[in-house]
């Protein structure tokens, strides 16, 4: 029964939010109450929100000192030779423009952490979208891609921590085996990129951009103004390096680590009070509005998990896998782990399910490693749900619903779920046969 409620509270939410009928913080926070009511849970379902909230508290303040960091380091023009770059080589050729976006994103996504890859990466290509007409679906579609394929299977990466943390692996034995999927799948990405852009190439040409003169395009994208520091720029790429070094250290909780480097970033920058009051303004916006989704989709997770209806649709995989499945277990680990890490978090999901898994696999001979590996074939998946925070903040950074997002996205994100694990099969990290 709450196996079925739960099931039902996902296709309800799911079909409410892309047929648009309720936008995503009504429908994250009316669905769960609704049905939580309905299995009977209504006097507890305060207590179950109230849990929820704690829960992403920390990654909410996080989203929110991250959004506010990076957006003063955009706009003290810390990215702008980075950008110029990339810019110069592309031009307007759409199809450059998508293969830059996929090596830019690519690289950036190598530190782990998705709101640092979306901010980064939309801040340097978005402009030039918005300049030559692209659709900024490819954008995120690419950006989205790449942050699964090199955060989501590196072992520094959140998922992969919480897989062998989670199974008391080691991450050496864990990545090496994987390291040729990664490889394949970040090409896979840059190809992914290349047909997007080649479509998007036929739909509004190749469109030649003046490089030189008072009508530049850089100049226009990269425009002057009063808030730019470029005499601060080494100071602030310390400040930047600074951070994210102790953030892979984990010297630091990330939201006190951002919380220390906006505050810093602001003092320097920008000293003057007024500006200060200025600044966070101009980024408060984008910032609200992603933290009241990631609050919303809290009240999501804790309804969820609070009425077991996650536990419950877990325990009912485990047991509808025959037992002939035996030698099939990190295929099907890695099939499944599409829609339950779309409907999970990475913690529900990794500490909750994923034991369950590995256990049920060791009846039949098969090395946890192959579980752990084959739970995070399904990330792609995983980062199109409205759960995700990181997500939140790219669908506000490129102005669409989240929704439309999904609709965009989910051809391409099943197909590179498929395609790592084909890799993955073809390189000896998961097996069939043990």
């Amino acid at each position: 029964m709450l196996a079925f409620l739960g099931l039902a509270m996902v296709v309800v939410f799911t079909f409410l939010i892309m047929t648009k009928r309720l936008s995503p913080i009504v429908a994250l926070t009316l669905v769960p109450i609704v049905f939580a009511v309905i299995g009977g849970f209504g006097g507890t379902t305060g207590k179950m929100m109230l849990d929820g909230l704690k829960m992403v508290a920390p990654s909410a303040a996080l989203l929110l000192f991250a959004i506010l960091f990076f957006g003063l380091m955009i706009d003290a023009g810390l990215f702008d030779p980075l950008i110029r770059k990339i810019l110069k080589r592309v031009n307007g050729d759409p199809m450059k423009i998508a293969i830059g976006t996929a090596l830019l994103s690519l690289l950036v996504a190598l530190d782990g952490d998705g709101t640092t890859t979306y901010m980064i990466t939309c801040a340097a290509m978005l402009p030039l979208y918005k300049r030559i007409g692209m659709n900024p679906m490819i954008l995120a579609t690419i950006s989205m891609l790449s942050l699964s394929i090199m955060s989501g299977m590196s072992p520094w990466g959140g998922p992969a921590t919480r897989a062998i943390a989670a199974l008391g692996l080691d991450a050496g034995a864990y990545f090496v085996p994987l390291l040729p999927t990664m490889i394949g799948g970040a090409m896979w990405v840059v190809f992914t990129a290349f047909l997007l852009g080649r479509a998007e190439r036929k739909r509004i040409g190749n469109i030649q951009l003046q490089s030189g003169g008072g009508d530049c395009y850089i100049k226009a994208i990269l425009e002057d103004t009063p808030h730019k520091r470029p005499k601060l720029a080494y100071v602030n790429l310390v400040l930047v390096i600074a951070v994210m070094a102790a953030l892979v250290m984990g010297l630091m909780h990330a939201a006190i680590l951002f919380l220390i480097g906006f505050v810093l970033a602001l003092m320097i920058n920008y000293p003057q009070l007024n500006i200060q009051k200025e600044r966070i303004l101009a980024h408060s916006g984008n910032a609200m509005t992603v933290v009241l989704l990631v609050f919303a989709a809290g009240i999501f997770a804790g309804i969820f998990s609070g009425t077991k209806m996650v536990d419950a649709l877990a325990q009912t995989l485990v047991d509808w896998i025959p037992p002939s499945w035996g030698h099939l277990f990190p295929l099907v680990v890695a099939i499944t782990s599409m829609p339950l890490t779309f409907v999970l978090s990475n913690d529900a999901y990794y500490f909750g399910v994923v034991p369950i898994l590995a256990n049920a696999a060791a009846a039949y001979g098969i090395d946890p490693l192959e579980i752990a590996r084959a739970s995070i074939l399904g990330q792609p998946v995983h980062l199109m749900s409205p759960l995700v925070a990181s997500t939140l903040l790219l669908v506000g950074m490129v102005d669409r619903d989240i929704g439309d997002f999904q609709k965009a996205t989910f051809k391409w994100a099943v197909l590179t779920s498929l395609v790592v694990t084909a890799l993955a099969l073809l390189t000896g990290a998961i097996s069939l046969f043990t």
